[in-house]
């Protein structure tokens, strides 16, 4: 859709586009820490006999720090700007995998993931928080661009990372690869900068509904229109965050993990094939949803994505004990639920105004952590019914709520509240979604 902007200024070194590349490298760094988790738990559970469940306990203190305290770090970067949150950010990340290399008990294990945690909070919220600021008129793709660092960004070191825990173990492979990721965090981190007044474009024109004020973090709690948005985050995040953690053991209770698995002339063992699929296109989702949603509006993309995701999830349920459905199927989820990582910050963005945009969309994000504590849940409901099954019925059942709540619920809602903000000059210009 047609936008009319004035245009502004250059901004710095190389323009907000060069802000842009910077968050998605940065988030790249930072994805193995959540999407190359799974690798690790069979192996260090074979050397510690710690079980499953007390493992993914690690992950869930990683998400839940890396989220709940994103608010924080967003306060800190509103006030002194993106640079010294992500430099800290990127040198706990490091640190966070070097403790992870030497734990020998649950406590240490569960240290280096709260260090991992608040790193690549700092970082996340930061480069997502810069990009809304710097693309007030293209949203959607700006925060699905700098998402898909996150999701995608452990695409390219899946198989190195499988393979060296392989052949070097574990420990040696947090070491390498935790040093490795954080030295390019903190290199990248010093070209950070936060936009000043009349460096972004002014949108005069939209295809999405935009709120003309700037909502305080205080004043954004105040309003429904929020926690409903936290509602459906949770929602979906708790269905996703089920996959990212347990693709390994789910694979592995399918006995499709060392499965090898031939599509388009390749051929791997069935979970990496997944993982690396996977890692693509809950990358690739991110964009291609933010930019769709840019055209036809936030809670209509919504719909159309968690539904796909139902979909998804119920197939797996039903045809993932073949190996090549597996490997597709998974696919099909991951691309259905990365986009949440973009929908959102850019809904609140849209809803919130830009001058907070930062602390807000990290408010929002502390939905992902109160979904990861139903993690763990899914080993014990596994344990207990030796099946996977009600976890699949858990986390579709949600996806079909939450497509419903953003038609008939999120949209309307909305809507009402933009308009009550607007002056009634602006009122005849707002394109219906």
């Amino acid at each position: 859709m047609h936008q009319a902007l004035t245009e502004a200024p250059k901004g710095p070194l190389g323009g907000r586009w060069f802000q842009l590349v910077i968050g998605v490298i940065c988030m790249s760094m930072i994805a193995n820490l959540q999407y190359g988790w799974t690798l690790f738990v069979n192996p260090i559970d074979e050397k510690y006999h710690w079980g499953r469940a007390a493992i993914q306990v690690a992950f869930t203190i990683f998400v839940v720090m890396e989220t709940w305290l994103v608010p924080i770090e967003g306060w800190f970067v509103d006030k002194f700007g993106p640079r010294i949150v992500v430099l800290i950010g990127g040198a706990l990340c490091a640190v966070a995998w070097a403790v992870n290399s030497v734990a020998d008990s649950l406590a240490m294990l569960y240290l280096g993931a709260a260090l991992g945690g608040i790193g690549a909070g700092g970082v996340y919220g930061t480069c997502v928080g810069n990009a809304l600021k710097w693309f007030p008129d293209r949203r959607g793709l700006a925060a699905g661009l700098t998402a898909a660092g996150f999701g995608a960004g452990s695409a390219l070191t899946v198989v190195p990372i499988a393979n060296m825990i392989h052949s070097s173990g574990y420990e040696a492979t947090f070491m390498t690869f935790g040093i490795g990721q954080g030295v390019v965090i903190l290199a990248l981190a010093w070209f950070l900068a936060s936009p000043k007044k009349g460096q972004v474009p002014e949108v005069t024109r939209s295809a999405v509904s935009q709120t003309r004020e700037s909502y305080t973090p205080v004043q954004m709690l105040k309003t429904p229109v929020f926690w409903v948005m936290y509602a459906m985050f949770v929602m979906v995040a708790a269905g996703g965050l089920m996959a990212t953690a347990q693709l390994g053991p789910i694979a592995k209770d399918f006995h499709l993990d060392g499965v090898p698995v031939s599509i388009m002339g390749l051929t791997l063992p069935a979970l990496t094939f997944a993982l690396s699929i996977d890692r693509v296109l809950n990358g690739v989702t991110r964009p291609f949803f933010g930019w769709v949603s840019d055209h036809i509006g936030r809670e209509n993309t919504m719909f159309i994505a968690f539904s796909l995701e139902c979909f998804g999830i119920l197939a797996l349920n039903q045809w993932g004990h073949n190996p090549v459905a597996f490997v597709i199927l998974t696919g099909l989820v991951f691309f259905a639920w990365g986009e949440i990582y973009s929908l959102f910050p850019a809904l609140c963005g849209d809803s919130f105004g830009s001058k907070f945009a930062t602390t807000n969309a990290g408010l929002l994000y502390t939905a992902k952590g109160t979904a990861s504590l139903v993690v763990p849940f899914a080993n014990v409901a596994v344990a207990s019914t030796g099946s996977w099954q009600a976890v699949f019925f858990f986390a579709a059942a949600v996806n079909g709520i939450a497509a419903l709540l953003a038609i008939f619920v999120l949209k309307p809602m909305r809507a009402r509240q933009i308009t009550a903000t607007l002056p009634a000059s602006k009122l005849a210009a707002e394109p219906a979604q």
